[in-house]
């Protein structure tokens, strides 16, 4: 039985909606299984705190307590709060979020762009409950032009922006990396919106942690929307939801189970499904379509998908989704499950057969997405968190923890295949969550031969204080010359996990708003140089002054030539390549089928190292790897390159 319209619009109040799959589920299902939904309290009775705020006669409430979220009466004329928006692959996908409605109100919301000036409607969709969003899919889509755009509601509400052209021109793409909004401290945040005018990113990555109200998310996420609307509305967006946004202390996914122990280590979701849905269609619904978009335990949807800007291109984990907890499949050895402070215990006991990190689904999805450089000059992978335990101090300066498996540096067996298939990427990886700014290059089997990883600060940091303090407070092996920072160089984390500690931005005084190592990451890619500067901005900087504004230690510039830092066991022939080809290069082992990586080569040559004897081939081709193959490739000292020729 076919779904009408109008059912399947009410239907989707309860799905996020990711593409052709998703709807041929809905239209597999009929008018019956769609289960009333009570506009005071839409989760059920059990859960009738959930979004209160925006539920049922929602403007007769008044928040209590301190700290609370901007008001949801506004003026008529103002009800549409703000857009997030991306656009890849010829399709525009645009969230509206929306004030509550009243019900005498029209749940529709139009999108209108302008064209020789004058304004025309190419979508309008209903305003779906819980929640209060529209979303907006418009298939080819021109992403060469740059496009005024408007949404509205009734005849006076409007909200305007401007759909950014894809920027495929400019040499350097600049990315805004940014995580952990604390919704403590209310109110604007002015200081890092005027940074971020001045910076002017072609995309905004916000890590997760978007809003700390846990059972109101509506409210949170449309006080964090007003928050930085004028740096949203005119430029692309990545939002990927983590555990405070779905009302946790802490997530392992565990694919989408119940979670029923207090702190949630037992692995899974604490709130019914319909709820994560509506904050993951709210933050999610408009990154472009998962390639392996099917549902998880309990009908969770996932996000995991990737996208281009400008010729660089984002891999976007869901990094909390799958993972396991470890509370019943680890002894505990801290005062919680995930807290570990025996420093007797061994790191390779807690490395268990069966602990699941990504999963196998977003494994082959990484590795897909690595190999694939179609109209790609570099590789950045986007997650949650961090793949390794890069703090020592935990809530206060003086709460010493040995090792935190709330970070992605376990199960370590995980964190191994995760790393590889980043560094055979050749990419960088931006991440948050720890509300400690880090940057270091992960070890895998030895110091220094795994990616480079960013964890940006948290915005603002009234929640968690983290410090990078090393117990002898020395230096370790190989430290970064002259920094100003005195904790660099070679370290184990508490997970036994090697790391390299390029920078670090602890907080001088948790208590004190302007000493608090609040701030955001901005990275920018030189696509014709391949290298990648690391920026880290303090909330309170002026970027107006320059460099000697950012966090001490930043900036950080990295070159993708580096990214695997391996020791090669030699080195192929050297392959020469026509003038502005610059093609894409995979180099695989014969004798065991490894990819070792593949990557865009700028320039006339290249001299393709290898890490086992044996013979090697090389796959090339100015768009992709399957153009060109040279067979059985040998380590060789001879200085006779190859020419390579493209049809």
């Amino acid at each position: 039985m076919k779904l009408s319209r109008r059912i399947w619009l009410k239907l989707s109040s309860a799905f996020a909606w990711t593409g052709p799959a998703a709807l041929a589920q809905a239209e597999d299902a009929t008018a019956t299984t769609a289960a009333p939904i009570d506009p005071a309290k839409p989760f059920g009775d059990e859960f009738k705190q959930l979004d209160s705020l925006a539920v049922g006669n929602w403007w007769e409430k008044k928040p209590k307590g301190k700290n609370i979220p901007p008001s949801l009466i506004v003026p008529r004329n103002e009800v549409v709060a703000f857009v997030v928006y991306t656009q890849a692959n010829g399709v525009l996908k645009m969230t509206a979020q929306l004030f509550p409605l009243k019900p005498d109100e029209a749940r529709v919301a139009r999108l209108e762009v302008q064209k020789d000036g004058e304004w025309t409607e190419i979508a309008r969709e209903e305003v779906l409950f819980p929640g209060w969003s529209a979303h907006f899919r418009v298939e080819d889509w021109d992403g060469t032009k740059t496009v005024p755009y408007r949404v509205r509601h009734g005849n006076d509400a409007m909200f305007e922006g401007t759909i950014r052209r894809d920027p495929v021109d400019k040499n350097e793409i600049v990315v805004a990396n940014m995580s952990c909004n604390s919704s403590r401290t209310t109110g604007e945040r002015h200081e890092i919106v005027e940074n971020l005018l001045h910076q002017d990113p072609d995309l905004l990555f916000f890590a997760g942690d978007q809003t700390y109200r846990h059972t109101e998310h509506t409210a949170g996420w449309i006080e964090f929307g007003l928050q930085f609307r004028d740096v949203l509305k005119d430029r692309p967006t990545i939002c990927t939801p983590d555990d405070h946004d779905v009302g946790q202390p802490n997530l392992w996914g565990e694919n989408g189970r119940l979670s029923t122990l207090a702190g949630n280590a037992d692995g899974g979701f604490m709130y019914p499904a319909e709820y994560v849905n509506m904050v993951q269609r709210q933050q999610s619904w408009h990154l472009p379509d998962s390639p392996d978009p099917a549902t998880i335990e309990r009908g969770i949807t996932v996000y995991f998908t990737s996208m281009k800007v400008g010729g660089v291109d984002f891999c976007i984990l869901e990094d909390r989704k799958f993972k396991s907890g470890p509370a019943g499949k680890i002894p505990q050895m801290g005062p919680r499950p995930d807290h570990i402070n025996d420093p007797k215990y061994d790191p390779a006991s807690i490395d268990l057969p069966g602990l699941v990190l990504l999963g196998e689904r977003q494994l082959k999805f990484l590795k897909d997405w690595g190999q694939d450089w179609s109209d790609v000059d570099m590789k950045c992978v986007l997650s949650q968190t961090a793949f390794c335990g890069a703090v020592h101090m935990h809530g206060s300066e003086t709460g010493r923890l040995l090792a935190d498996l709330d970070c992605n540096g376990w199960p370590q067996t995980g964190r191994r295949k995760a790393l590889e298939e980043i560094r055979r990427a050749k990419a960088i990886h931006l991440c948050g969550d720890q509300h400690l700014s880090v940057v270091v290059k992960h070890g895998i089997d030895h110091f220094g031969d795994g990616p480079f990883g960013f964890t940006s600060p948290a915005l603002v940091n009234t929640i968690y204080g983290r410090w990078w303090h090393p117990e002898d407070e020395k230096p370790g092996p190989n430290p970064v010359p002259d920094s100003p920072l005195p904790w660099t160089g070679d370290f184990k984390d508490g997970l036994g996990n090697k790391i390299s500690m390029m920078a670090y931005a602890n907080p001088p005084n948790i208590k004190d708003e302007k000493q608090r190592a609040d701030g955001y990451g901005l990275v920018r890619f030189n696509k014709q140089s391949q290298q990648v500067t690391l920026e880290c901005w303090p909330r309170f900087s002026d970027a107006k002054k320059g460099n000697s504004e950012q966090f001490p230690g930043w900036p950080i510039t990295v070159a993708v030539a580096d990214y695997d830092g391996r020791k090669p066991v030699g080195f192929l022939p050297e392959l020469r390549f026509p003038e502005g080809t610059n093609p894409v290069v995979q180099v695989v082992h014969d004798n065991t089928g490894d990819v070792l990586y593949t990557q865009r080569i700028h320039g006339t040559s290249f001299r393709p190292p290898v890490y086992a004897e044996g013979t090697h081939t090389v796959q090339l081709g100015q768009t992709q790897i399957n153009e060109t193959t040279l067979a059985s490739l040998a380590i060789t000292e001879d200085a006779t390159p190859i020419e390579v020729a493209f049809a």
